[in-house]
């Protein structure tokens, strides 16, 4: 799909194969900050999830697509998620997961990627994020990206014993 190409990275639909990196992924508790989760993903879990893959975002309400180098090499996810029919809108979520990967400008081009399919052929009106206050990529990413900071969400998430404060941020297609 020439949609999802870009000169660096393309995305993909979830295949089986996938298991063991979205294993990898899922259960890195270092980002579970970033996806509000707190225990650990079983492989029969994910591979279930894997199995169910392949409904349609009109069904599920969400997308989740891998994102690749041109060599094929999978660096990361990027989601679409609260998908809303009536509204057209939804939230939106990506990781790149190696840290040498971050800062190439992959995490771009897959955002920028996903952005123009959700308004061109999902018709969308608007895109939305939700950062951490302290996640400083993710800050320069979205707004980088024509994303406008539009509210703040005091004490909003509980880490490690501190609130932290997370941003919503929003993109709407003109």
């Amino acid at each position: 799909m020439l949609t999802l190409k870009g000169n660096h990275v393309y995305l993909r639909a979830l295949e089986p194969e996938d298991l063991d990196f979205i294993y990898s992924i899922e259960n890195d508790e270092t980002i579970w900050e970033i996806s509000n989760t707190i225990t650990p993903y079983s492989r029969f879990l994910i591979k279930q999830y894997l199995e169910q893959a392949h409904k349609d975002i009109y069904e599920v309400k969400q997308l989740r697509l891998v994102i690749c180098t041109n060599e094929d090499l999978s660096i990361g996810m990027i989601d679409l998620f609260d998908f809303d029919v009536k509204n057209k809108r939804a939230g939106i979520g990506i990781l790149i997961k190696a840290n040498k990967d971050r800062e190439q400008g992959y995490g771009k081009e897959a955002l920028k990627l996903l952005a123009n399919y959700c308004f061109n052929h999902l018709d969308l009106h608007q895109l939305y994020c939700n950062i951490s206050e302290d996640n400083e990529a993710s800050l320069k990413l979205f707004s980088n990206q024509g994303f406008q900071k539009i509210g703040l969400k005091a004490d909003w998430n509980l880490v490690n014993g501190n609130y932290k404060n997370e941003y919503l941020f929003q993109l709407i297609n003109n």
